[in-house]
C-alpha cells in the first residue's frame, strides 16, 4: 500500500498538468524554451508516474487494467477479471 503523501503528491501533479497542458503546447509550438524553462517542474507529463488504482503501487502496473500485477492475480483468481483464465502462475 502506497503512502497517502506518495498518492497525494501524483494528484497534485495530475492537476498541474491539466492546467499548464495549453500553455506548454503553445510554447513549444513557438519554440519558446526559455518559456518553457519558467513553467513549474512539475507540470510536464513526463513527470507523471502510474499507480494501481486499488492500492497505489507504483510497480509492476498494467495500463490495460490500471492495476498492479499483484492486484490483476488475485482479481484473476477470484473471477472479477471476466476472459481471464487461469494458467500456471
Amino acid at each position: 500500500m502506497a503512502k497517502e503523501s506518495m498518492k497525494a503528491r501524483e494528484v497534485k501533479r495530475l492537476k498541474l498538468v491539466e492546467r499548464y497542458a495549453a500553455k506548454r503546447a503553445a510554447l513549444k509550438e513557438a519554440g519558446d524554451y526559455e518559456g518553457l524553462a519558467k513553467l513549474p517542474r512539475n507540470s510536464n507529463p513526463i513527470r507523471l508516474h502510474n499507480r494501481c488504482k486499488l492500492t497505489g503501487r507504483p510497480k509492476g502496473y498494467m495500463r490495460i487494467f490500471g492495476i498492479s500485477r499483484i492486484q490483476f492475480r488475485e482479481m484473476a483468481s477470484k473471477g472479477l477479471i471476466p476472459g481471464v483464465k487461469k494458467a500456471s502462475w
